[in-house]
């Protein structure tokens, strides 16, 4: 870490699954040419690794060691996909966004000793000119302080539309319904964890994405940043 880079300015953008936060960090973090983190990525990445590593997921402590091993980095893309996600240097970035990894990533994420191995590895990436952090908890416990944090939203249904499109384009075969379904317990079981629950900072600006294009759910979230 710099010594500079505890005082770098942090934006922090929260929210549920599917509310646009991938899409929307790597637009601002391109836009103000500052860092960002996936913190979402490092858990499934974790999940993704222990599920290679056959770790059992009723062991915490196993899994907790898995986060602390993680060799994992972020490559920013030309368009407006999420970043490349690398782990160990293989390009993993499709692997941990099946609904099977993301919902273990889930369960991984309720654990308090996997977010306690990964909560420096998230703060390191706060380095200079600034940094655009998406989560769930980033501006509730990873940054705090930050300079400005926003949660985006949108309704179960219109984000699990979203999913279904993104697995159809990947020739995935799904069902919308069971997509809803799994979004909905999901959201239940971030919401209602002990540790780090998802949920809006008290001084976080709400941003309901439902119904917006990408456009316009950026043009606000610049506006609240003042960055326009």
């Amino acid at each position: 870490m710099t010594a500079s880079s505890d005082q770098a300015p942090v934006i922090t953008i929260d929210g549920p699954s599917g509310a646009g936060k991938g899409t929307i960090t790597q637009l601002l973090a391109r836009r103000l040419g500052w860092h960002l983190l996936d913190s979402g990525a490092l858990y499934r990445v974790t999940a993704l690794s222990a599920m290679d590593r056959k770790v059992d997921f009723s062991n915490p402590d196993a899994l907790a060691r898995v986060a602390a091993e993680l060799k994992v980095s972020f490559e920013p893309t030309p368009d407006d996909e999420p970043a490349r996600v690398l782990l160990d240097g293989r390009d993993v970035t499709r692997e941990i966004r099946t609904e099977t990894c993301g919902d273990r990533a889930s369960q991984v994420a309720a654990l308090p000793p996997v977010r306690e191995a990964l909560l420096q590895r998230q703060r390191d990436f706060r380095q200079s000119p600034g940094l655009v952090a998406d989560g769930r908890d980033m501006g509730t416990v990873v940054f705090p302080e930050a300079d400005c944090k926003i949660f985006l939203t949108a309704s179960p249904a219109e984000r699990a539309e979203r999913r279904y499109r993104q697995l159809l384009e990947q020739g995935q075969s799904v069902k919308l319904a069971d997509l809803i379904h799994e979004i909905e317990a999901r959201d239940e079981r971030d919401m209602n964890r002990s540790t780090a629950p998802l949920k809006p900072a008290d001084d976080a600006q709400v941003v309901d994405t439902t119904g917006m294009s990408v456009e316009k759910v950026l043009d606000q979230v610049l506006a609240v940043a003042g960055r326009t």
